[in-house]
């Protein structure tokens, strides 16, 4: 899909055809997109494509007329049946008469710019407009990690009543999104330490500032998915060591259960031996099947007390 955006009079305008100063987002380009945003502003189709590949790395490449940067973003997707995070490339090209930016899906990054809710945002400031994109992606990050910190917390929350497969799998996949976040945000980092240095890009002081901003955002990114990924092994530590606390319990009760209830077939078992009568206690007695009865729920009893005070049950 190609859309055209130019910020006129204050006012962010889509238009039909192809003017200087103008925002060119392409979102998974056919073909002859591609074609026509390459033959009006001189880009190459393949640095075009670049951001079309789930595994093309972040990086920086300065042409004759154009600057290619390609950063990795935050994005949804569903996995297990559930929605998760992962990242995905972007690609924002600087060239002379216009911005161009390249997803492979549409994107939370740019859609406030599109609804034109960004201050001082417009498309004839190329450099300026780069680093608010760059803003953008660092906020989504850590949206996002929010997001993932709250998931963790209403796992942990749930893990005082009941322990299901589903809380181990989605726990899980919360820690491999941050192993995705935390490897993007370095090579973002790294991307954003070659732009602040990088000479063919023309900024005013204010635009500095804001790149500044930027790389600090990004900083506190890796920070936090840094600490919401000790947190979340941690929660699988106490996963862990709360189902092997569960299953001594268990075992536990079910020891003592045995050996409780061995008591009775002990009992049973010697009075049903095949032996003279005369030397079995109470067999001559009217009740003396009550009688042993009486004496083998005594016995449980005691058992049942003295494996209380032990704690084992």
């Amino acid at each position: 899909m190609l859309q055209i955006y130019k910020t006129i009079e204050g006012t962010l305008k889509q238009i039909e055809d192809f003017e200087e100063n103008v925002w060119v987002n392409l979102t998974n380009p056919s073909p002859e997109e591609i074609a026509f945003v390459s033959s009006k502003t001189g880009i190459e189709t393949d640095d075009i494509k670049a951001s079309l590949d789930d595994e093309e790395a972040s990086r920086i490449e300065v042409e004759n007329k154009y600057t290619l940067i390609l950063i990795d973003i935050a994005t949804k997707e569903t996995r297990h049946g559930n929605e998760f995070y992962t990242t995905m490339p972007l690609a924002i090209i600087l060239a002379e008469k216009a911005i161009v930016t390249v997803c492979l899906e549409d994107t939370i990054v740019l859609k406030p710019f599109m609804m034109d809710k960004v201050k001082e945002f417009s498309t004839a400031k190329k450099s300026r407009f780069l680093y608010q994109i760059l803003y953008s992606s660092t906020t989504v990050y850590q949206n996002c990690l929010r997001t993932i910190n709250k998931k963790r917390e209403a796992i942990e929350a749930r893990l005082s009543k009941h322990t299901k497969n589903g809380d181990l799998i989605e726990l899980h996949e919360l820690e491999t999104t941050l192993v995705y976040f935390a490897t993007s945000l370095r090579v973002n980092g790294v991307v954003l330490d070659k732009l602040s240095r990088n000479e063919r890009i023309k900024s005013y002081p204010e635009d500095r500032e804001l790149l500044d901003d930027v790389i600090i955002e990004n900083k506190q990114a890796i920070e936090m998915s840094g600490i919401y990924r000790d947190i979340i092994n941690g929660t699988r530590e106490l996963f862990a060591s709360v189902i092997d606390n569960t299953l001594n319990s268990v075992m536990k009760l079910l020891a003592s259960i045995t050996v409780v209830m061995s008591i009775p077939t002990i009992i049973s078992g010697l009075y049903g031996m095949n032996v003279d009568t005369d030397g079995m206690p109470f067999a001559q007695s009217d009740y003396g099947f009550l009688i042993v009865c009486l004496i083998t729920f005594v016995i449980c009893i005691i058992t049942l007390i003295i494996l209380k005070k032990k704690k084992l049950l």
